[in-house]
């Protein structure tokens, strides 16, 4: 599982693509992912025959662990060397072969970059495992080769718990999760590779503190779909509910799971201050319908949201101060001189902020593009973890659910964020007269150590003064 959103330390297997015995080729897409941040498909940098599935469906998993194995000799009955992980790599050997010498093996590794399933290297690493105080200087303890040997016989190793002397062999991640359970890793039992405790090591420990789990009586190393990573002891969500049951438990993970940390983060850093200002849009929905019969945006997706992200770069070009971020650690407020505006997105996997880089130096139609692709990418789940970052200001259009207004928390590092509420018809005081008008209320949220009011207000001032008379775009650009 290599790394796919910078520092990531774990994904979700959404969907497999390929099954043992396929035939793969180099770059082929064999799998889809969710990180904390998007999903992302992850190509095989093999040719060869798929020989297995480390994980199933559903199941979370560490970056550096191996989830696929590829055989690449043609006719051959043994496995390719499997993707490499970070740490303690396994390679797959004929079951009669014996296992070489620790010398022999060091000389057989590859020097220079090593190819992961994202199809770039990294860089091999001197850093070796320290021993445990029970192994030899000639080699490892018999326990341990010996457990290594059964797995590259095909065989699951046989448990050995660590000695009370040796500090439990984990990673980060894993050490994270046995805090949140209240787990000793002294106590846990590890079962993967040279002795590491891994995160279904660590569930199964928990297990006595949580409602009892059918287990199969001779379970293989690699997790079974029978039992589900989640800290939370509740039911698949695939499982059907139970009539007449009173709760539903959902794990917190994904896409969601960092939204909310985000969020959460963002509410008790950024001191918010929200304003409101209700506008007559009605010129700007007119012109949203010449828009769409002009020739020079056929095929373009025009709507409010267009030119609503036109009136807000104008209004960030009047006042550029709006449109930066708070150095804490240099104590320093960082102006940008271009805008990537962010849009939220809805998807079933959570709520989600592209950005469409360098928005402010766009045209009209070339904004309508980006705006177009940015909404198709996230409602088919493909928004990538580049296109979520370096966002400087963020709209959200609450006014496709009905909803008037909000008061909408800031995306982290970013300075305000327009909410949009629905456009409707309302009495309206128009050259003196009572009429229908079309109405809509906007909300700017700021972070009031970058932006003041004198300053946020300008600012919804000039989008509400640009909707009222869209001309302004021309006369203001």
């Amino acid at each position: 599982m290599p790394d796919v959103g910078e520092g990531l330390t774990e994904a979700e297997i959404l969907k497999w693509y390929v099954q043992p015995g396929d035939t793969v080729t180099d770059g082929q897409v064999v799998c889809e992912v969710e990180t904390a941040k998007a999903a992302v498909e992850l190509p095989i940098p093999f040719d060869g025959v798929v020989h297995e599935l480390r994980y199933p469906e559903g199941e979370t998993v560490d970056v550096g662990q191996v989830i696929i194995s590829v055989n690449v000799a043609p006719g051959g009955a043994a496995p390719a060397p499997e993707a490499a992980a970070p740490e303690a790599p396994v390679r797959e050997e004929p079951a009669a072969a014996p296992a070489p010498a620790p010398a022999a093996e060091e000389e057989a590794e590859p020097q220079g970059r090593q190819p992961v399933l994202v199809g770039y290297g990294v860089a091999a690493s001197s850093t070796k495992r320290r021993p445990r105080k029970q192994a030899t200087a000639t080699g490892p303890a018999p326990a341990a080769q010996a457990a290594v040997q059964g797995e590259l016989n095909g065989h699951a190793p046989a448990p050995a718990a660590p000695t009370p002397q040796a500090r439990p062999l984990a990673k980060p991640p894993v050490r994270k999760l046995a805090k949140d359970l209240g787990v000793d890793l002294a106590t846990v039992t590890p079962t993967g590779p040279d002795g590491i405790i891994t995160r279904e090591d660590v569930h199964k420990a928990a297990a006595p503190a949580q409602a009892p789990r059918a287990v199969p009586a001779q379970a293989p190393t690699p997790p079974t779909a029978a039992e589900p990573p989640a800290a939370t002891p509740a039911p698949p969500v695939a499982e059907p509910v139970a009539a007449g049951a009173r709760e539903t438990r959902i794990p917190i993970k994904g896409v969601r799971k960092a939204t909310a940390q985000a969020m959460v983060g963002s509410a008790f850093t950024a001191p918010h201050v929200t304003e409101f200002v209700t506008v007559d849009v009605t010129r700007t929905m007119k012109l949203v319908e010449e828009l769409k019969t002009d020739k020079d945006m056929a095929g373009l997706r025009v709507n409010p949201l267009l030119l609503i992200a036109k009136a807000l770069l104008v209004a960030i070009k009047r006042n550029p101060e709006v449109n930066a971020s708070w150095d804490e650690a240099a104590q320093e407020i960082v102006v940008k001189h271009y805008v990537n505006l962010g849009i939220a997105a809805a998807t079933p996997r959570g709520l989600i902020v592209p950005n469409v880089k360098d928005a402010h130096a766009k045209t009209l139609p070339e904004l309508a593009s980006a705006l177009g692709e940015l909404v198709s990418t996230a409602r088919e789940g493909k928004t990538t973890p580049a296109a979520m970052q370096g966002g400087t200001v963020t709209i959200t259009n609450v006014g496709v659910f009905g909803v008037d207004t909000g008061t909408p928390i800031l995306n982290p590092g970013e300075s305000a964020i327009l909410a949009v509420g629905a456009i409707k018809l309302q009495p309206w005081v128009h050259k003196g007269k009572v009429k229908p008008r079309q109405v809509t209320t906007l909300a700017l949220s700021f972070d009031h150590r970058l932006v003041d009011g004198e300053l946020g207000s300008k600012v919804l001032a000039d989008v509400a003064a640009v909707l009222e008379r869209p001309k302004r775009l021309i006369t203001w650009a």
